[in-house]
């Protein structure tokens, strides 16, 4: 990829180009000897929380000394004369006492603690606090929220009151202090457009602002300027409001939150269709769907009356955690960490709680118990999606995004399918009679008797359909002789009545018609890339048993284009097995290869070929059980058929189950034997011989005679219902294949239980819990018996809850300013920072909650506000008082975020997109990001760079692969989304100045910039000011010109003498070149485009 050559540049001092480094320090909240009132919510619980909580809180497992000290009444007890705490008595506080100590066996915190001692500030207060009579108080996010009374009018707040202002300047006037000047008018515009699109203001926006909103100089009265640039600012915030990128800006930070990717996220990590989701996250912004509502249709759009595709396309949010298909997994493992995910993430985003603490014990800083976690845990128990994902796109359950044509007829398939179900149920019972009366002819009755369960629920976790015998009984043998014999348990795929409807496609795929390799019946098995596929031998109570003569087969065909590198076979049993390969073992994961057992070299393609595996020598113990076979490829392509088992039998007394009795045969080959036929003395004959006995010939007869006696007659009970579900079937896949669709929630009738994970470990399993909420917090109103999703969504909006609203109002504030009122987002407990404005966030919240959860009415509170406005620039003095800015006696500045930084890019040099919504795209990414951490047979293993328009997207469209997240992105502190992020880390380092300067996205984004520049002004001056006034939207001052027009001379002068590098430059990026300039020209003035680019007042909102 063609990279650019920056040449050396003069050395200048551009003092107005830089933003000076600062070294962050924490503000002192006041030194204790300022503080008049110590509360204990401001300041006693943070100290507590920090030094004394761990071995004195909430969590009873860890708890010293049976003390509580977030407790009062625990606190101040009596224990046989000593009191932690006594109100306004310092001598007779142990706690006191302890922390002054220097014995090492008496202080607090203890040395093994690793704790450091209390500071002199931390002593002070906690001294005055009890002299003032220790008094507690509850824990501040956990009290109802209650609208707080407004302070007085002060000096500094915006006329007739902005509530905002007021209680910002109350604070301030504490520290003699008032809010900030007006930032300029380009600097606001600015910051209001990045801040509410994501995008910078346009020159023709800008002056269309400056024309419309006047300067505090203006010439009217004082009052008459005021009204005219508040009608003016709400006109360009209304208009912000309204356009398409207020959504997809908005949208990217929800995505954040909620981890949303286009990836699975474990192992293979292949791709996941569910973007209708995050397409309907920043739809909902943009119609301003209210927040309440937004909280409910993402989890439970599904349990709403009659939902709509869009309501159900919202329920994809519990879809969003990290799924894997992992060889070797564990189920139960990986359900539970699913659910953990989902509880985390959900007590995260609304709750603004650490409850991930409580997975393995009572929380030891907030009031969260296991049983309130796991409690938590079990409202999305009920969920019907699979914890194995298969590692396809489309894991069920789905819905299909049609026009209303193609929605009423999927309502209908749905709507007829139960029916088709149950009649076929119902003929499979009347048909398990008819197989019993046949069936006696020969010694394998019972196993062929009780074949005919037929399962509807498509609730299941298993990979494929097979024939389920149940628990047979040994019948009085006919044939005491040893016999050897071969069972064929898939030939032509699914039973004629186990139907695969509304579960997620197994791996592979059977298929029949010319050019497609058979060795019996019509059709085969067909894998592609690296993929497994189990073939079930049993269901039911069915397990078969080792012998030592047990073995299983499998023929395969590779495929003479694209053959694998590698097959295996692998025995399904709760034992540990060894996989046995044919080729290169290397080309299976180290897991599997490094205790396989290498069979012999890969088949050669073009023919089929018998596999063939040892039961005893693959691990399996003789006498234990085992269920199936495991058939797998890396890589290429190949065909399977003809699988099953082989073995002698000592006599069919003894061995009942290892005779032929459970074949999976395709529906559309059984015989159509009439019912009522004696046994063949042929077949008996037949059947009683040997396998090496029989000739190919003989074993083809006994395949048909078991279709068309023993098959035949449920194949004409059963025909007509299986036909007719199996074209709904076809007839819906058709849809889920060719139309987009997304991952959605379902409920399942019957939900899992859902038990406390002893010390939150999958496999030790406590006492069973039903779906509630958190003790500590306001009743859930329930509508059942037992609390559904609905329910738990509807609680987390209702106003009696005191955590959500502050939560959400908190995090727009962050948003909007920089840095919330409560610094620590996803921490609202009492680890987490206490609000810098108390009062403030309270109003805040209950506004939100008055205002019918109204977004853009929130946002337009805040931006409206003084606060908002006020200039970024800082003076010294204010800069030590206050160096994070928690006063807000100032704007903070920003630097953008990865994705802002990228648009920015983009728009300033015409190449931005405006297509909003559709699948992912793959923009320019270096080479070997995917591949070293992708396995073979993983769909995302090779990054494939995509052309055209789709180069130029917004950076929301970007794939985002959990395992190799976008560098443009990572590089820019963008998160993997793997876990929930509810507030980005900002750095400054020297890989992205690098990023900026030579990624290819941005060099070709600075030379069509350059090239715009020159069509649309025809003198080196009036581009340099256009260009300047385009990123940072203000005109450039005699310095900065002079500095541009130094740097495009020596530019010039540089390609002039170099065209090789000149050329090398134009070939930045896929968009072809329009300018008509010499390439020298449009090189020079790319370099020029590319450092205004990197300017830090273009990188930073101010």
């Amino acid at each position: 990829m063609p990279q650019i050559l920056i040449p050396p540049l003069v050395p200048v001092n551009f003092p107005l180009l830089r933003v000076p480094l600062c070294t962050l320090a924490l503000i002192s909240t006041a030194s204790a000897a300022a503080v008049d009132q110590v509360t204990y919510n401001e300041h006693i619980r943070p100290i507590l929380a920090d030094n004394c909580f761990a071995c004195h809180g909430s969590d009873a497992g860890d708890r010293k000394a049976k003390l509580r000290l977030d407790q009062f009444d625990s606190a101040t007890a009596d224990r046989r004369g000593v009191r932690a705490i006594v109100p306004g008595d310092l001598a007779n506080s142990e706690a006191w006492q302890r922390v002054l100590s220097q014995d090492p066996d008496e202080v607090m915190p203890p040395p093994d603690s690793h704790k450091k001692p209390l500071s002199p500030a931390q002593r002070a207060l906690l001294k005055r606090w009890i002299e003032q009579g220790a008094v507690y108080q509850n824990h501040w996010a956990f009290e109802p929220v209650a609208r707080p009374a407004l302070p007085a009018p002060l000096v500094g707040a915006k006329e007739n009151g902005g509530v905002i202002d007021h209680f910002i300047a109350a604070k301030l006037s504490r520290h003699q202090l008032t809010l900030a000047p007006e930032a300029p008018r380009e600097a606001l515009l600015r910051r209001l457009t990045l801040d509410l699109t994501g995008l910078p203001p346009t020159p023709a926006e800008l002056d269309a602002f400056l024309a419309d909103y006047p300067p505090t100089t203006s010439a009217t009265s004082p009052a008459a300027t005021s009204t005219r640039r508040e009608a003016a600012f709400d006109r360009v915030v209304t208009r912000l409001l309204a356009s398409p990128r207020f959504g997809e800006h908005f949208a990217r930070t929800w995505l954040d939150a909620v981890r949303y990717a286009d990836s699975h996220g474990l192992h293979l990590d292949n791709v996941r269709t569910i973007w209708p989701y995050r397409d309907w996250v920043a739809a909902a912004f943009n119609r301003n769907l209210p927040f309440d509502q937004f909280t409910i249709e993402q989890l439970a759009g599904d349990l709403l009356p009659n939902p709509r595709i869009d309501q159900l396309v919202a329920s994809g949010y519990n879809r969003n955690h990290l799924t894997t298909s992992e060889g070797g997994s564990i189920e139960e493992e990986a359900e539970a960490r699913n659910n953990i995910d989902r509880i985390n993430t959900t007590a995260t985003v609304w709750l603004g709680l650490t409850a991930g603490c409580a997975q393995c014990h009572d929380h030891k800083f907030d009031p969260i118990s296991q049983r309130d976690y796991y409690s938590l845990g079990a409202f999305f128990k009920g969920l019907a999606d699979r914890v194995w994902d298969g590692n396809i796109p489309k894991p069920g359950p789905l819905v299909v995004l049609g026009d209303a044509k193609v929605q009423a007829r999927l309502n209908a398939i749905d709507a007829a399918f139960p029916p088709l179900a149950a009649a076929l149920s119902a003929k499979a019972e009347a048909a398990e009679k008819v197989q019993k009366e046949k069936a006696k002819s020969i010694e394998i009755a019972e196993v062929v008797a009780n074949a005919a369960k037929v399962d509807t629920d498509d609730d299941t976790d298993d990979d494929t359909d097979t024939l389920s015998p149940a628990k047979p009984k040994p019948t009085p043998a006919k044939r005491t002789t040893a016999v050897s014999y071969e069972v064929v348990w898939a030939e032509d795929a699914d039973t004629p009545y186990a139907i695969n409807y509304g579960k997620a496609a197994p791996a592979g795929e059977w298929r029949t018609g010319p050019g497609v390799p058979v060795v019996g019946g019509q059709r085969a098995l067909h894998l592609e890339g690296s993929q497994e596929r189990p073939v079930n031998f049993g269901g039911g109570e069915l397990l078969l048993i080792v012998r030592t003569t047990a073995k299983a087969f499998a023929y395969f065909q590779a495929d003479r284009a694209q053959p694998p590198r590698a097959v295996s076979l692998q025995f399904i049993s709760e034992q540990k097995t060894k996989r046995v390969i044919w080729g290169d073992p290397a080309a299976f994961s180290p897991e599997v290869a490094k205790d396989a057992i290498v069979a012999g070299p890969m088949p050669a393609p073009g023919a089929y070929t018998r596999l063939e595996i040892d039961a005893i020598a693959t691990g399996l113990a003789k006498d234990k059980p085992y269920s199936g076979l495991l058939v797998a490829q890396s890589d290429g392509a190949g065909w399977w058929d003809h699988i099953g088992t082989a073995c002698t039998s000592p006599s069919a007394a003894v061995d009942p189950l290892l005779n032929s009795g459970a074949w999976v045969t395709g529906l559309r080959n059984f015989g159509r034997a009439e019912a009522g036929l004696p046994l063949p003395h042929e077949a008996i004959f037949l059947i009683g011989l040997s396998g090496t006995q029989q000739t190919t010939e003989e074993k083809a007869r006994v395949v048909q005679f078991h279709r068309d006696f023993i098959m035949g007659p449920l194949r004409a009970r059963l025909e007509p219902e299986a036909n007719a579900a199996r074209r709904l079937l076809v007839e819906r896949t058709h849809y889920e294949t060719t139309l987009p669709s997304s991952l959605v929630s379902r409920e399942l009738a019957t939900p899992h239980p859902a038990p406390i994970l002893l010390r939150g470990q999958y496999d030790k399993p406590g006492e069973l819990v039903t779906p509630a909420t958190p003790a500590f917090l306001p009743p859930l109103a329930a509508t059942s018996a037992r609390p559904s999703r609905l329910d738990l969504a509807r609680w987390l909006v209702d106003s009696k809850n005191p955590l959500t609203a502050r939560v959400i109002a908190n995090r727009f504030w962050q948003q909007l300013f920089g840095a919330g009122l409560v610094r620590t987002p996803g921490d609202f407990g009492t680890q987490g920072d206490p609000p810098t404005h108390p009062e403030l966030l309270d109003w805040l919240a209950s506004e939100l909650v008055r205002t019918g959860w109204d977004i853009k009415a929130f946002v337009r509170l805040l931006v409206t506000s003084r606060a908002y406005r006020q200039d970024s620039n800082v003076a010294p003095e204010l800069l030590a008082l206050d160096p994070e800015n928690k006063l807000l006696a100032r704007s903070s500045r920003l630097r953008l975020d990865a994705e802002v930084l990228r648009d920015q890019a983009l728009a300033l040099g015409g190449l931005l997109r405006p297509e909003i919504g559709g699948p992912p795209v793959r923009p320019y990414q270096p080479i070997n990001i995917w591949e070293p951490v992708a396995f073979g047979g993983s769909n995302t293993k090779t990054y494939v760079q995509d052309h055209g328009d789709a180069l130029y997207r917004r950076s929301l469209y970007t794939f985002i692969k959990r395992t190799a997240p976008a560098p443009a992105m990572s590089t820019f502190d963008g998160p993997s989304r793997e876990f929930t992020c509810v507030g980005r880390s900002r750095s400054n380092t020297p890989l992205q100045a690098l990023a900026l300067m030579n990624d290819v996205q941005h060099v070709e984004a600075a030379r069509t910039f350059a090239e715009r520049l020159l069509a649309e002004k025809s003198t080196d001056t009036l581009r340099l000011a256009l260009a300047f006034r385009s990123v940072t939207a203000r005109e450039p001052d005699p310095t900065e010109r002079q500095l541009l027009t130094h740097s495009l001379a020596t530019h010039r002068a540089h390609f002039s003498r170099d065209t090789a590098a000149a050329e090398k430059i134009l070939t930045n990026g896929e968009s072809k070149s329009v300018a008509t300039a010499p390439a020298s020209e449009i090189a020079a003035w790319t370099m020029v485009t590319n450092l205004l680019l990197n300017l830090d007042e273009t990188v930073t909102r101010n």
